[in-house]
């Protein structure tokens, strides 16, 4: 399969964020963020819509030219945590543009940006979606292809946190390895911070 991908704009910005809004829905963690369904189809793409703004103004956004998938990466420069600068206001941001009575908007942002590796530059994909229909077709996959690719070209490495056992295999079947130490957010499920070498 080859799938045909730009660089998204600031114009693909709702765009992006309905994607992620509708492929994440049902996702362990945004379900325990936002425990009622109803609340959560209500107030959840408002919450993603803050990643996309993150990976627009600091990164990239990778899109599928037919909109069936996006990928938000950003270069995190060596000594920098990933819950402090740039983006230590983050977890604030996406608690008050979305659900500002509810602290797990920013508790699970805290929590990663605790266990974000700090010692060499990399490569960071903040966030990868599919489309609901489109899910199981290798499309994640492709999309991830290019970066990958370069950082094995460049000599550097990734890092992500999995945020369901599924994705965590997908993930290993492309280098990525689980660092040991689950992300365990209160009362609710694990995720699992994961670090990509490069490939020589």
């Amino acid at each position: 399969m080859v799938l045909q991908i730009r660089r998204a704009e600031q114009a693909d910005r709702d765009a992006v964020a309905a994607l992620l809004d509708e492929a994440f829905q049902e996702d362990p963690v945004s379900s325990w963020v936002f425990p009622d369904p109803a609340h959560r189809r209500a107030v959840h793409g408002k919450f993603l819509g803050v990643f996309v703004d993150v990976a627009l103004a600091e990164g990239r956004i990778d899109y599928a030219v037919d909109g069936s998938a996006a990928a938000l990466w950003l270069r995190v420069p060596a000594g920098d945590h990933g819950g402090e600068a740039p983006e230590d206001d983050v977890p604030a941001r996406m608690r008050e543009a979305a659900d500002p009575d509810n602290e797990r908007c920013e508790l699970v942002g805290r929590l990663l940006g605790e266990s974000h590796p700090t010692g060499e530059e990399h490569e960071y994909l903040l966030m990868i979606g599919v489309a609901p229909g489109r899910q199981g077709e290798g499309l994640g996959t492709e999309l991830m292809r290019p970066v990958l690719e370069r950082c094995d070209r460049d000599g550097l490495p990734a890092y992500l946190e999995a945020s369901s056992e599924r994705s965590m295999r997908l993930y290993e079947r492309l280098g990525w390895e689980f660092t040991g130490t689950e992300v365990q957010l209160p009362d609710g499920p694990q995720m699992w911070p994961m670090w990509r070498k490069p490939r020589g």
